[in-house]
């Protein structure tokens, strides 16, 4: 009997993790629903009028911020609870014993949540678009691609890591939430930049790659800058995406470092029984 391919094999992998995703209204709702509903409300309360300290209506700063907030939300706050709920069932433990490689079975779950990912983004620019005029410009359109493909891989890496470190199930909602919601109001996601913010807010955002995030992939949507966003600065309206790369890669590669170091796969004793 011929053997499947490694290629049918893994996109049978990536066909599963998309039904149990499907099978999880929790995890459809936060990723694809809820950024929509807040790009809805934000356009309703506040209008659609130009945001002054970017010369953008508000619907074309919310829709890209959004969408990031969106595909961050499935590729790090989902990710990480779903790695940890198949760690305390005993499905990785399960799925070594079977002959599908190790690296088969997380290519997978990673590629499915950089697929749902990539929908959140779609949904919420079609629909900007389609409601709030929101502009699309051809010549960012591969800066904007690279950003989310490294954005993405930087917070998978990073909801592997908060998998690898949460001791169970219950503690790790909480975990992803405390640390995903509150740098979204500091890093530009939820709330514009203001001059009259605290200095120190926009340093510490400046640490983490949410605000990077942001920032690179609402730049490529950003009628005030020119170039094609492949630069190290920004100086005379100059798109840059590379010092956000940057940022976000470092993040990516220590974070993920980190997760591959202290990740089980097999439940707490603490949590078994």
């Amino acid at each position: 009997m011929k053997q499947p391919s490694l290629a049918r094999l893994l996109l049978g992998q990536i066909g599963l993790e998309n039904r149990i995703f499907r099978r999880s209204p929790t995890a459809a709702f936060f990723s694809l629903i809820f950024p929509l509903l807040m790009l809805l409300v934000f356009a309703t309360l506040f209008g659609n009028d130009r945001i002054g300290p970017l010369g953008v209506t508000a619907a074309q700063f919310y829709a890209p911020a959004l969408a990031v907030y969106g595909a961050v939300s499935t590729s790090y706050w989902n990710l990480s609870i779903h790695m940890v709920n198949s760690r305390e069932l005993g499905v990785l433990k399960r799925m070594r014993g079977t002959p599908l490689p190790t690296w088969m079975f997380l290519g997978g779950r990673l590629a499915s949540s950089a697929w749902i990912a990539l929908l959140a983004v779609l949904i919420m620019m079609v629909v900007g678009v389609w409601l709030y005029d929101v502009t699309i410009y051809v010549h960012t359109l591969p800066a904007a691609a690279l950003t989310f493909v490294v954005g993405v891989a930087c917070f998978a890496a990073l909801g592997c890591l908060v998998a690898a470190l949460s001791p169970n199930s219950n503690a790790t909602p909480p975990i992803a939430s405390a640390t995903l919601l509150p740098l979204g109001f500091i890093s530009e996601v939820f709330i514009p930049p203001s001059a009259s913010a605290p200095a120190w807010l926009g340093t510490v955002a400046d640490f983490f790659p949410l605000k990077h995030f942001a920032r690179a992939f609402s730049g490529a949507f950003s009628p005030t800058l020119h170039g094609s966003g492949f630069a190290w600065s920004d100086a005379g309206g100059t798109y840059a995406i590379l010092p956000h790369l940057a940022v976000m890669a470092a993040w990516g590669i220590g974070g993920g470092l980190l997760a591959v170091r202290l990740f089980r796969w097999e439940p707490r004793p603490e949590t078994v029984g």
